[in-house]
């Protein structure tokens, strides 16, 4: 099946989001040459700029769909051209036709989103189930710091790990924080990327005003997709916050001297460089000075990290579409931890948290590697 989308429509999305792509781009194919799936299958991006200067998108319907949205293209252009915005311009000239022209699983996704305020489909109400026994207070004007946890930590029995650790060490810290009593929605950034402008600015605009009401200054966050909406594409909205992810909190509270650590890991770590933490937003030496602070533990780098780290697969909403065996990114991401020797990957994101534990699960390898946010490190040296 192939997807014929006229070259005005997607140009008219282009230039209202302040592209100037199609000029800029000569076809040097550098990113193609940059993309992770050449990898492991043929994704030319460089084609798909090309058809559509020429004046129509003509494309396999699987292609319009691949990018992660890792940003690798965007780095290495000679020409700085926005490849994402191209990618995201294409897929709304696509999602305006109406939703069923998505893959199923991101169609559902979508529905999810925009009816319960979550991926996953779960009721409103149980947002903030995950926090129930723990003892956190409900946000209220005058706290210092909101912690958003975002949708898969605050759903995902497997992934509320990462923010049950965070809680726990914001509260040994005796940081004055709370969350939010589940009024809240996704924070949008994947549903933009695939396509769905007007739901993204429905999804901001409910945090918005949320966060105003409460008078939300302060925003701690577990997800760098929560980090980089809150903290990049909020403000266009009226939305102005001073927002940390964990990591970089972390950082600044083991530098003042607020967490002191009595227990050793003696265990041979690699970091993971989520593709939103660090080449959205170029934060790479946080995650590793709190690494490198937890007493025994021996940091170790994989060939592929900070600015070159692969993606694990999760962005650009293909967290919620199936990728084939063979062809995942996260299956490959494990083989590079092993290959260093480590038996921990600490990870910064829930998107690749979820992708390397099932890449894991699925490869064997579970009693040579864990998969553990770095949230849950700290803990255990506490």
């Amino acid at each position: 099946m192939e997807s014929v989308t006229p070259f005005k429509e997607v140009a008219d999305i282009i230039k209202e989001e302040g592209g100037d792509a199609f000029k800029l781009c000569y076809q040097c194919g550098t990113c193609t040459a940059a993309c992770p799936w050449h990898m492991v299958r043929n994704f030319p991006p460089r084609r798909m700029i090309h058809q559509a200067q020429l004046g129509l998108s003509d494309f396999e319907a699987e292609d319009m769909w691949l990018c992660v949205t890792c940003n690798a293209c965007v780095q290495r252009c000679p020409r700085g051209v926005e490849i994402i915005d191209i990618m995201r311009a294409l897929r709304r000239s696509i999602t305006s036709l109406g939703v069923a022209q998505a893959p199923d699983a991101l169609r559902m996704t979508i529905k999810n989103i925009s009816s319960l305020g979550n991926p996953l489909g779960e009721p409103a109400e149980k947002r903030v189930d995950w926090a129930k026994d723990l003892d956190v207070k409900t946000y209220t004007e005058g706290t210092e710091v909101l912690y958003f946890s975002c949708c898969i930590p605050a759903y995902d029995a497997k992934i509320q790990r990462a923010a049950r650790a965070t809680v726990k060490i914001l509260k040994q810290a005796e940081i004055d924080f709370g969350i939010l009593d589940g009024t809240e929605n996704c924070c949008g950034e994947s549903v933009r990327k695939v396509g769905d402008e007007n739901l993204f600015q429905r999804l901001a605009q409910n945090n918005i005003a949320i966060f105003n009401k409460n008078r939300v200054t302060k925003i701690v966050v577990t997800s760098p997709h929560c980090y980089h909406s809150f903290k990049n594409e909020y403000p266009e909205l009226g939305g102005k916050f001073e927002v940390w992810h964990f990591s970089q909190y972390l950082a600044e509270l083991i530098k003042e001297g607020r967490l002191k650590f009595t227990q050793e890991i003696n265990k041979r770590v690699t970091y993971h460089d989520p593709c939103y933490l660090g080449r959205h937003n170029d934060i790479y030496q946080a995650p590793r000075q709190v690494l490198e602070s937890i007493p025994g533990l021996e940091l170790v780098e994989m060939a592929y990290c900070r600015e070159n780290s692969l993606c694990c697969g999760g962005g650009g909403g293909r967290i919620w579409m199936e990728t084939k065996k063979g062809e995942r990114f996260s299956d490959t991401r494990i083989e590079q931890a092993l290959e260093v020797g480590a038996e921990i990957m600490a990870v910064a994101c829930p998107y690749c948290m979820s992708n390397l534990d099932d890449s894991l699960l699925t490869s064997g390898k579970e009693e040579s590697l864990e998969i553990r946010d770095i949230a849950e490190l700290v803990q255990q040296a506490l």
